[in-house]
């Protein structure tokens, strides 16, 4: 079942003006740091380098795709750095992100909210043969491959019809300029959302909602300026959503997104990121997951 939220108080902003803000604001602090412990990657990146990647993502869509305000991009990546961008790229471009498990791709019952209408898939590496081979999602309009290489480079193989990001984003501009039909009531974000009875609706919320939904986040999970929260949780949530993007940028925090998460150095990581409040890692959460403060 699917249905679409209607536009909530937001204060009028959607996310990508909570990013401007935070740019203009302060620019230098880090943003968003990554950890990927199967590799022993780290990328850390300040609000102004997280705008440009957006920025020349934004453009990616809209000129090198044709995307348009409105546009279905499935977004099967793990988390990651990258997938933060791209999900707020959506929103600067007014179009519509649906983050999936990359995991679930060979899955024969995989595909998007709405099979009908045109999309765009980005997806990692790891998983275009399954997109490719097992049906999944292979009917989008374009797809993208993302190697999420450290050092930002191409695909290992590009397979024929897949657009290689890391090749293409190069060439658009650091500043995008949105088509002047986007708005923050425009529908931004397709994720499912629990119901009464253990049911699952998957549930279309606009740019205002995501950013009513991470205020009110912001204040349940007590974020502010000073917070740094250390995050294990799945894009293809609403919490996920939340706590690794939306609700630091509207509290002013900074976020930690882990992939392949090692327990083992977690208290390290806790000293050296000076971590203020975790959210989904094993052992320090509640079931839910819900960012906890640490004492």
């Amino acid at each position: 079942m699917s249905t679409r939220a209607g536009g909530g108080p937001g204060g009028g902003a959607g996310p990508a003006d909570l990013l401007r803000a935070r740019v203009a604001d302060d620019p230098s602090r880090p943003f968003v740091t990554f950890y990927d412990d199967a590799s022993g990657e780290r990328v850390e990146l300040s609000a102004r380098t997280f705008d440009n990647w957006v920025s020349k993502t934004a453009n990616f869509l809209v000129d090198g795709l044709g995307a348009e305000p409105g546009t279905r991009v499935v977004l099967a990546l793990p988390p990651h750095w990258q997938t933060a961008v791209w999900l707020m790229a959506c929103w600067s471009a007014g179009l519509v992100a649906e983050p999936v498990d990359p995991a679930a791709l060979d899955s024969e019952s995989a595909e998007p909210g709405d099979a009908s209408a045109p999309y765009i898939l980005a997806a990692a590496e790891e998983v275009l043969d399954d997109v490719l081979t097992g049906g999944a999602y292979g009917d989008a309009e374009e797809i993208v491959g993302l190697s999420l290489h450290a050092l930002g480079g191409p695909l290992t193989a590009c397979p024929s019809g897949v657009t290689d990001y890391a090749l293409e984003v190069r060439a658009h501009g650091d500043r995008f300029v949105p088509d002047r039909r986007v708005s923050p009531e425009l529908p931004a974000l397709s994720v499912p959302v629990p119901l009464p009875a253990s049911d699952v609706t998957k549930t279309t919320l606009t740019g205002a909602d995501v950013v009513a939904r991470a205020r009110a986040a912001a204040v349940k999970w007590e974020l502010d300026a000073r917070s740094r929260i250390l995050v294990d949780m799945s894009f293809t949530t609403l919490d996920g959503v939340l706590a690794c993007l939306v609700a630091p940028l509207a509290s002013g925090a900074s976020v930690i997104i882990q992939r392949n998460f090692d327990k083992a150095v977690l208290d390290r990581r806790v000293t050296l990121e000076h971590v203020t409040a975790v959210a989904g890692i094993p052992g320090a959460n509640d079931a839910s997951g819900s960012p906890r403060l640490l004492a």
